[in-house]
């Protein structure tokens, strides 16, 4: 069904992959660059990379009913108002209570824009300094769902831009400012804190006999999940046998990382002399094993995009370390192709009532 929320989003889609292609960031370029932070490459990197801000931003502020969640927000903004009991963070709450003090009751759209800015700014901020190649990471961030999923859940998707913002501090072994972020994130949503191991551990030199305790760990996932349940249960009994209390997985998922896992096979002699595509690789495995082993494990999905999401550096800079050019433009193809296949798919699948993030309706046309 084509609508004009879909237009919207092919447009949107189209228009920021256009503008990534003009940013060419200071440290992928060769030459000698004295002033880098003056020069007009630099200045046309950050119009570009505030442009397209802009666009991912303006549609997201501009939305209302948009998203399976939207109007649950807005009734929990008003309780909070209200000084009634609501089960968010309180970092989120006291945000919501500071911004109802300057706003009147029940002006629920000011608060939305509030938390898209953020959660747009982390995004393209965090792209901006970290990837190896823009214009392909960005395009994996939209294609893949990253961006359009921040348009249905407010505090886990701000969680996650501050997750992948924080991945340049785990890759400088800067671990104060990198945990405190994730500490600020999750007074919005706790679940980030699972990042704190996950990521340090895909820092980690495994060998083979590391690689063995791995196999271990998820063969004891396959085994023991009631042991696992109690664990997780003991510290979010709440979430036992609610609504994300499935026991269901994503085979689209599975087969998303295990494609990666088997592309990073070919090319492992290359990642395992590069830090950065080091931890790429561990991230995926890691979400390849909870996503395969782990349906267990209530919002399986959520951990696991705060792993994956680390595709949208890895996928690009191991395509770079590709010698061959001949190679390297068939891989390019290949997964462009798989990518804009799956965002289709993701585009059907939007107009779902648990995802609903189409129609798009905003409140400018109301």
């Amino acid at each position: 069904m084509i609508t004009y929320g879909l237009i919207l989003y092919l447009v949107l889609t189209a228009s920021v992959i256009f503008l990534a292609f003009g940013i060419d960031t200071v440290r992928g370029r060769t030459a000698d660059l004295t002033t880098p932070y003056t020069s007009a490459l630099t200045v046309r990197n950050r119009i570009l990379a505030v442009s397209i801000f802009v666009l991912l931003s303006g549609v997201s502020v501009c939305r209302i009913a948009v998203g399976n969640d939207y109007w649950v927000y807005r009734d929990n903004f008003n309780l909070i108002a209200q000084d009634r009991y609501v089960s968010y963070e309180p970092g989120f709450r006291y945000i919501v209570k500071i911004l109802q003090w300057f706003l009147r009751y029940d002006n629920y759209l000011p608060i939305f824009a509030f938390f898209s800015l953020v959660t747009a700014a982390l995004m393209v901020k965090g792209i901006y300094d970290q990837s190896e190649w823009f214009v392909f990471t960005l395009f994996i961030f939209m294609t893949a769902g990253y961006y359009f999923g921040s348009l249905n859940n407010v505090r886990y998707y701000l969680a996650l831009s501050a997750a992948m913002y924080s991945i340049k501090y785990v890759l400088k072994k800067d671990y104060i400012k990198f945990i405190a972020v994730i500490c600020a994130a999750a007074l919005f949503h706790k679940s980030v804190l699972i990042v704190i191991p996950l990521y340090l551990l895909a820092t980690v030199n495994w060998n083979w006999i590391g690689h063995f305790l791995i196999s271990l760990f998820s063969a004891s996932l396959l085994f023991l999940p009631g042991l696992y349940r109690k664990i997780i249960f003991f510290f979010y009994p709440f979430y036992e046998g609610s609504m994300f209390d499935t026991g269901a997985t994503s085979i689209t998922n599975i087969a998303k990382a295990a494609a990666i896992f088997v592309f990073a096979l070919i090319y492992r002699k290359k990642i395992f002399d590069d830090p950065k595509l080091k931890f790429g690789f561990y991230c995926n495995l890691w979400a390849l094993l909870l996503y395969t082993f782990c349906s267990f494990m209530p919002e399986i999905s959520r951990i696991g995009f705060y792993l994956n999401i680390t595709n949208i550096f890895f996928i690009p800079s191991l395509i770079l370390k590709i010698e061959d050019p001949k190679k390297r433009k068939l891989w390019t193809v290949l997964i462009c192709t798989a990518f804009v296949m799956f965002f289709m798919l993701f585009l059907k699948s939007a107009y779902n009532t648990d995802i609903r993030i189409l129609p798009y309706y905003n409140w400018i046309f109301q």
